[in-house]
């Protein structure tokens, strides 16, 4: 039997709606990507944990993680909108902010905004112990991995060695090798030093000092000093931090940021940040870095604009005037 004109018409319209009604859900679909680092490195496994965070904060939303070649990479995809919240150095986000090009970055970044700050990365430089290396001094001629090509961390390398009067031409051989293969090659006799800014009890340097013997060279606070930047602070890797690490090392120390785009909505930034200190606990389960992430400083000396979603939770939580 043939469909009246009358009939026809509002199988159609209701076909419409339909679709219509469809393509609406689709477009409230929330996409979470989190931009991490290497899985070798702190910023992975936190990144996990926040996955599984915010999945169950934002049933309605599609959550992913990405291994990225970590700070200088997650910033230039936030930029580009290819994630919605990233991990970062304080350094590499105040050049993404300034646009500076020997940094990985052609043009200012303006899109970036703000989430927290967390925990701080510790500038980590172990040799073999049978590489005869104790100071900065003795990098000289040696073989050395300065971390993936601009990365967050190699930016860290040449900011450190030239404070401490070395370039890349005084070393024997450089590598530009994410943490785990800077390990690898260090287990098998090809490299000496392996430079690596992380947080404290990182995994790759962890299973470096369970394998060969190690010996953690000092940063004194006059070279961290010459280096000129605010981000750079001194710090200590307390001893026993890695097997066989009696002594307690000084070094520099740079605080690590949360970040995301002024494209991402309000609400779902505020979602995130309170959800984070939220459940701070399972962070610190991933790993124990996460220790050092306090909610009161979290919104203290940020390089770059808060976005409005995380000012209204810190406002909520009386932090901020």
């Amino acid at each position: 039997m043939q469909q009246t004109g009358s009939a026809l018409f509002r199988s159609l319209l209701a076909a419409a709606a339909l679709c219509a009604a469809s393509v609406g859900a689709n477009a409230q679909q929330k996409f979470v990507n989190v931009l991490t680092g290497g899985q070798a490195g702190v910023y992975y496994p936190l990144g996990v944990a926040l996955s599984q965070i915010y999945s169950k904060a934002m049933p309605d939303a599609k959550v992913q993680v990405q291994a990225t070649k970590a700070s200088v990479e997650n910033l230039n995809l936030l930029q580009a909108g290819r994630g919605e919240i990233a991990f970062t150095l304080g350094d590499s986000l105040s050049d993404a902010w300034k646009g500076v090009e020997d940094a990985g970055f052609k043009t200012p970044l303006k899109k970036l905004r703000t989430v927290a700050g967390i925990y701080s990365n510790y500038i980590q430089i172990v040799a073999s112990a049978d590489s005869g290396i104790k100071t900065l001094a003795d990098l000289k001629g040696k073989r050395i991995s300065v971390g993936a090509p601009r990365s967050g961390t190699e930016l860290n390398a040449r900011a450190i060695l030239k404070a401490a009067g070395l370039t890349y031409q005084d070393f024997a051989k450089v590598e530009y090798l994410p943490f785990g293969e800077s390990v690898e090659l260090m287990k098998n006799r090809q490299l000496d030093v392996t430079l690596q800014s992380a947080g404290l009890g990182v995994a790759s340097i962890r299973d470096l000092a369970t394998s060969i013997r190690i010996v953690v060279v000092p940063i004194p606070a006059d070279v961290v000093a010459k280096v000129g930047d605010p981000a750079y602070q001194p710090g200590t890797i307390p001893a026993n931090t890695y097997t066989n690490q009696a002594d307690t090392v000084p070094t520099a120390a740079i605080k690590n940021f949360l970040v995301t785009h002024d494209g991402v909505p309000a609400d779902t930034v505020y979602t995130m940040t309170k959800a984070l200190f939220d459940n701070l606990d399972q962070l610190i389960a991933a790993h124990a870095a996460a220790k050092a992430i306090v909610k009161a400083d979290a919104a203290k000396d940020v390089p770059v604009p808060l976005h409005p979603g995380a000012e209204r939770y810190y406002r909520e939580a009386g932090l901020l005037k």
